[in-house]
């Protein structure tokens, strides 16, 4: 019997001693560089992101296979990443976390397979994966099986596609492959300062272009925010991105079946929005901030913009209304007048097929007087580009309502949500003024010869201007023509969406069978 406890507290002590290691991660020194750095280790980041003492870890104690150039004898620990299970707010979800201080967070054949092994659980199980990334890429002595790791991630990355949520934070480096997969995930957050993203280094840049960049210029939370588009959202410190996980996640379901989670709200329905009346300027050339429309609109407090920075014509972000979670997509008529460019249209249509996938009721705010002109537009493909909208509209069936504000002019009318694409419930305020085109270019077009006799051009051409807008620059021939259901006040405009929303929360909507339509990507 002696002999039996002996065995076991040995067992246990062995236990003890293999998990204290591999707590340890690079131990208490690199631990320290990283906190001088400015970083959380991550086991402290996942700490912070999930529910306490709710973390369940998978594959501890996994170690490298490896024994080429230097690996034989290697005892990384956890291979390089943390990976398991947590809650969020009660809600469960997988996630991994990347360590730098265990050879640099590389990426090797098991350390891959530790990430997969999460990744096929969150499928399995329908339910959100995290990914905090912060790795020096591909681990070089393991070759083609660290290759082959990244390449059974993106697979299921791409499986996992509109089936649960994805959500990538970039806390370090992130270099070559290793973009792939937060770039194939839903949202990407990214930490100022340390975190960066880029396929190739500053030093390859400038031994093939002869360009010398910085690694934050290239890659950096604010380069790839602004100019890029390729992250959401910006935070400062690892405790703040963390937090923005959780934020993001209360506005989204666990799987691609399950309702968006609702809340308890003391924002009423039908209160008014006195200052929207107000908002709109009497010159339809001015003007104004769309945000303000936002915020008067939804709950008090809820509008959560995404991109912010990055093409600012258009407004997106997360939402509720009435408790409940929406997609929120407005033309800005401070930027650009409100016209769709080719960045534009590349971040609303992502953002629609996004909330379709997680049945997010989409509300457009329209303004907007067309495509952006000029050759750099055409030559950069904005047919193409543009037409990525109207897909995504015409594709999705969530609940859609549309209000339009003030201009709905020719292709860019069609494309924000129209009717004909799509939409469920058309309003229009009173300003709203729906047409081919402006008043000004219709007069030149339909009068031009009248103007071209006229004895003072210049008058003849203000008349008729003015004599077309008085007849169509307004939205009663679209409701006439049952285009639009309702001309509302402005200050109703929360009432009216809200109870259109309701009305249609049990929609059902039908598309042809086939495997994929052919977005024109």
């Amino acid at each position: 019997m002696a002999n039996q406890e002996s065995n076991r507290d040995a067992k246990t002590a062995e236990l003890d001693r293999r998990l204290e290691r591999i707590h340890a991660m690079g131990g208490p020194e690199r631990v320290e560089r990283q906190h001088g750095q400015g970083k959380l280790s991550a086991r402290e980041r996942l700490q912070c992101l999930l529910d306490p003492d709710s973390f369940e870890e998978i594959g501890a104690h996994i170690e490298s296979r490896a024994t080429e150039l230097g690996m034989d004898g290697v005892r990384a620990a956890a291979d390089g990443v943390v990976t398991g299970c947590g809650r969020i707010d009660g809600r469960v979800v997988y996630v991994f976390a990347q360590d730098f201080t265990v050879l640099g967070g590389s990426l090797g054949e098991m350390h891959a397979v530790k990430i997969q092994r999460i990744q096929d659980l969150a499928l399995k199980s329908g339910v959100p994966i995290i990914g905090l990334n912060d790795s020096g890429g591909a681990r070089i002595q393991e070759g083609v099986d660290a290759l082959n790791g990244y390449g059974e991630i993106f697979k299921r990355n791409t499986w996992a596609s509109g089936v649960i949520p994805q959500i990538t934070v970039i806390m370090g480096p992130s270099a070559g492959g290793a973009v792939y997969s937060p770039a194939l995930t839903d949202l990407i957050i990214m930490v100022r300062g340390t975190g960066q993203m880029f396929i190739t280094g500053p030093e390859v840049i400038k031994s093939v272009t002869g360009e010398a960049v910085s690694q934050d210029a290239l890659g950096g939370a604010e380069t790839q925010l602004k100019k890029s588009g390729v992250a959401h959202l910006v935070a400062d410190g690892d405790d703040q991105a963390l937090g923005l996980v959780r934020r993001l996640l209360s506005y989204l379901p666990a799987n691609n079946v399950e309702e968006p989670p609702t809340v308890d709200i003391h924002d009423p329905y039908d209160r008014l929005g006195k200052n929207l009346a107000r908002l709109m300027p009497e010159d339809s050339a001015r003007p104004y901030d769309v945000k303000e429309v936002i915020e008067t609109v939804v709950d008090q407090g809820s509008f959560f913009e995404l991109q912010s920075g990055y093409a600012d014509n258009l407004v997106i972000g997360l939402a509720r209304m009435g408790g409940r979670p929406v997609g929120i997509i407005a033309n800005q008529p401070r930027v650009l007048a409100g016209t769709l460019d080719i960045n534009a249209s590349d971040k609303l249509a992502r953002f629609v097929r996004f909330c379709d996938a997680f049945n997010l009721a989409l509300v457009t705010l329209v303004d907007t007087p067309g495509y952006l002109p000029g050759t750099q537009q055409e030559f950069g493909g904005i047919i193409r580009h543009g037409a990525k909208v109207l897909y995504a509209y015409a594709e999705a069936v969530v609940p859609k309502v549309t209000v339009i504000l003030r201009k709905a002019y020719g292709g860019a009318y069609l494309a924000m949500c129209s009717r004909s694409v799509g939409s469920d419930w058309v309003l229009a305020w009173p300003s709203a003024e729906i047409a081919v085109m402006g008043p000004e270019g219709a007069a030149n077009i339909i009068f031009r010869e009248s103007i071209r006799q006229a004895k003072d051009p210049d008058e003849a051409r203000r008349l008729k201007t003015k004599d077309y807008r008085q007849r169509f620059a307004h939205p009663y021939v679209a409701a006439a023509h049952g285009q639009v259901d309702a001309v509302i006040y402005p200050e109703a405009t929360r009432h009216h969406v809200i109870r259109a929303l309701m009305a249609l929360y049990n929609k059902r909507d039908e598309r042809p069978a086939k495997r994929h339509g052919n977005i024109p990507l």
